[in-house]
């Protein structure tokens, strides 16, 4: 109880820290020292992004990042970077949005519209926007103020040139009806006594965050937006009193924050016309019969691709279409992206159940495969890799692929296809029917192959899904699945691969340079032994012409990786690593005997079996997924 206690006393005090109420040249007195505190909206909202750190990522010094991205240089933001993934170059558009608007650019004038396709994640960006804002500090604010305005307001403008000139700022604004009302009525016109306090942003309490999600057609009403007057004071009230005035409507309270459009275009347009002067004038319309107000704040708006495409088809919503700046957001493309998002998803949640290596793999490979655009350089899982940033091995070669040229040949992918929704269902669903709380790659390939029976698309498209569940995952999880239990099964793999890449490289080596090697045993000098190295080419399908060229490829690559420093092992040279990893498995007779039934297995079979299992125990596989992994392989991989 203590603790608790020590907590809450601690966190009390921090507040008070922020706490502050003064008259306005109490105010000018702090923006002598900090003139940050008159930030506007989206500035405020740069900052409070930048100041969380960014990771700069040259691609030309990272690999794998060059072959995703191309040579483009990559910022990764920390305050972006636990929720969402494979989508750094959208988020580098939007924190671009928001440091050209802090320059008081031309973006500081118009809407930031997302667009996507449902489940890219358009609604958790804004989400992560206004918790960003809640957490980013106090401002100052006209004490009772509904706009919650930059004390700055009350500046005459005879005097603004002055005091800009004072406190080397820029002094945005005008002072809204009601403060201009209290200003004269309340405080005889002497501004420099008006009371300033510090208030904080908070989206439960509409504190400088407003929402406005969509309204009925046959029922929209612009208080939602802008306020309304309060009929009950206009009996003690003329109507152009600004006590009458009851500014609690979005605009309002989003003032100097962020204001929110939820699936902006399922509005009629003459309920989006607040827009344009909240954008280019920087003023809204107030209830009732007074002047305009003045605006800071953030417009926020998104909705899906169909509604985006009904709305801009139209000519005569040009005026705000104008006014916005466009960023599409579409499902991630890069494989290991993916699969973070559902660790995430599933970290959240209160599952507990034991998850088989590769499950997740598997699903993420599958929504992947439904949202690449087809192509004729490439089939789909090689593109899936390519845009994972693999390097793709044909024929022993890396073969050179252009991911941009790829981008550029289908400009809209990532905008159709599953969404991550979907997967989260199946994983849900196969948790939930799992005997043995424990969820493994068939189980989800079983569940998925269901899922998009019953779902209400067209014939041709769910035709498309099933064979990449039934025919190209499936056999990309086989390829993985048979790696990996040959690994477990032979005892001491990686002694035995790196015996085999030691005795290739001395042979490769003195074949390049027409020398004999010495026998380790005998200290015997041979010549360099053709029929080992094309024992290992052959499995990558070297042939004997191509095999001299090969041989000093790799001799020349581990030369370059020894002068950098770099570690010389049997994986360092993708192709060669290849050859080896199949030549072991080819040794591999007798597994498929070792994993059928038990009661074929004599002793020394069964040692090797359990020595296979606890391996692949070791691996992240509990008893049970562990055995239905090693039955379906029996059945599938080694039927011969």
């Amino acid at each position: 109880m203590f603790e608790f206690s020590e907590l809450i006393k601690k966190d009390r005090e921090d507040r008070k820290k922020f706490y502050f109420e003064g008259t306005f040249l109490d105010y000018l007195k702090l923006l002598q020292e900090d003139t940050s505190l008159s930030r506007l909206a989206h500035e405020r909202m740069y900052q409070t992004i930048i100041d969380q750190g960014i990771e700069v990522i040259d691609t030309t010094e990272n690999p794998k990042y060059r072959r995703i991205y191309g040579n483009n240089i990559i910022k990764k933001y920390n305050f972006f970077k636990d929720d969402f993934f494979g989508i750094d170059q959208i988020l580098m558009k939007i924190v671009k949005y928001f440091q050209t608007a802090a320059m008081k650019g031309e973006e500081s004038r118009q809407v930031l519209y997302l667009v996507g396709p449902v489940g890219a994640g358009k609604s958790s960006i804004m989400e992560a926007l206004k918790q960003g804002l809640e957490k980013s500090g106090s401002l100052y604010a006209l004490k009772g103020c509904p706009m919650r305005e930059e004390p700055l307001h009350l500046v005459p403008n005879h005097l603004r040139k002055e005091f800009e000139d004072l406190l080397s700022i820029k002094i945005e604004g005008d002072l809204c009806p009601v403060c201009r009302y209290r200003l004269k009525n309340d405080y005889d016109g002497e501004y420099e006594k008006f009371q300033i306090e510090a208030v904080d942003f908070s989206i439960r309490s509409r504190k400088g965050i407003g929402v406005v999600p969509p309204v009925d057609p046959n029922n929209q009403d612009t208080s939602v937006l802008v306020g309304s007057v309060d009929i009950s004071k206009l009996d003690l009230y003329p109507e152009d009193d600004p006590r009458v005035l009851s500014l609690n409507g979005a605009f309002n309270v989003g003032n100097r924050g962020i204001v929110e459009f939820i699936e902006v275009f399922k509005n009629e347009v003459e309920y989006l016309h607040t827009m344009i002067t909240a954008t280019q004038e920087k003023s809204i319309p107030s209830p009732g019969k007074s002047s305009m107000i003045y605006f800071d704040g953030i417009i926020l708006a998104h909705s899906n691709e169909a509604e985006w495409n009904k709305f801009k088809a139209d000519h005569t919503n040009e005026a705000i279409l104008d006014r916005i700046v466009k960023i599409e957001v579409p499902y991630c493309l890069i494989l290991d992206e993916e699969i973070r998002i559902y660790k995430k998803m599933l970290k959240k949640s209160n599952f507990s159940a034991h998850i088989a290596p590769h499950t997740i793999k598997i699903a993420s490979m599958f929504a992947i495969l439904t949202r690449l655009a087809p192509s004729n350089k490439v089939n789909p899982i090689t593109k899936l890799k390519i845009y994972n940033g693999e390097e793709i091995v044909e024929k022993g070669a890396t073969k050179k692929i252009d991911v941009i040229e790829l981008k550029e040949e289908a400009t809209r992918e990532g905008m159709t296809g599953i969404s991550p929704r979907f997967i989260m269902k199946a994983i849900d669903e196969t948790i939930a029917e799992s005997e043995h709380n424990c969820i493994n790659p068939i189980a989800i390939l079983e569940t998925m192959i269901k899922s998009v029976k019953e779902l209400t698309i067209n014939e041709e498209t769910k035709k498309n899904y099933l064979n990449f569940l039934q025919n190209v995952v499936k056999k990309e999880y086989s390829k993985i699945l048979e790696s990996e239990v040959t690994k477990a099964f032979i005892h001491g793999y990686k002694e035995q691969a790196e015996d085999l890449f030691n005795n290739y490289l001395d042979h490769a080596e003195a074949y390049v340079n027409k020398t004999r090697i010495k026998d380790r045993s005998t200290g015997e000098e041979l010549d360099p032994d053709e029929v080992f190295l094309k024992s290992i080419e052959s499995q990558i399908n070297i042939t004997s012409s191509s095999a001299k060229g090969f041989r000093q490829d790799v001799t020349s690559y581990m030369f370059y990786v020894m002068r950098n420093g770099g570690k010389i092992d049997y994986t360092c040279y993708p192709p060669l690593k290849e050859a080896i990893e199949k030549k072991l498995t080819a040794s591999v007779k007798e597994l498929s005997r070792v994993i059928t039934s038990s009661k074929v297995r004599d002793k020394e079979q069964s040692e090797k079996y359990n020595a296979m299992v606890d391996e692949m125990k070791k691996n992240g596989y509990c008893e049970h997924c562990c055995n239905v992994i090693l039955k379906y392989a029996a059945n599938n991989l080694w039927k011969d």
